[in-house]
């Protein structure tokens, strides 16, 4: 695992910035890992969580807006903007899943050839990616 980069899912984001305790001990070791070597995200798991909030499913001591300055600020999880070949490889991927973000989130692992840590155990079962939790 050591100075291995990974794709962060949106909750496992969200518990990464504001409450760790919630991580595995494995997402604890691997975002240890990403604090020292850097790793990814999608920025639609910002907009995922601004939805959530917007609806609210989700309340966050800080504004989403907030929250995304802090995340880019630290300079640890790179937000990776959702262009066209990652749009275009969420629509190829061999799997029945119609979340839009999950597709996005998946593909950018792959993109990135990358692990992606996420505790959703839909994402888990499709074999294409790497997941670890």
């Amino acid at each position: 695992m050591a100075g291995h980069v990974i794709v962060v899912d949106t909750h496992a984001l969200l518990w990464w910035a504001l409450d760790p305790e919630k991580l595995s001990e494995t997402a604890r070791r691997w975002t240890a890992d990403m604090e020292r070597h850097g790793g990814f995200a999608s920025a639609i798991s910002i907009w995922e969580l601004g939805i959530k909030v917007r609806r609210g499913k989700l309340e966050l001591p800080i504004s989403i807006e907030e929250l995304a300055r802090r995340l880019e600020r630290a300079h640890v999880v790179e937000l990776l903007p959702v262009d066209t070949s990652t749009w275009l490889r969420s629509l190829s991927l061999p799997w029945d899943h119609g979340d839009p973000a999950d597709r996005v989130i998946v593909a950018t692992a792959l993109i990135r050839g990358v692990p992606l840590l996420t505790k959703d155990a839909t994402l888990h079962a499709f074999k294409e990616v790497n997941c670890v939790w």
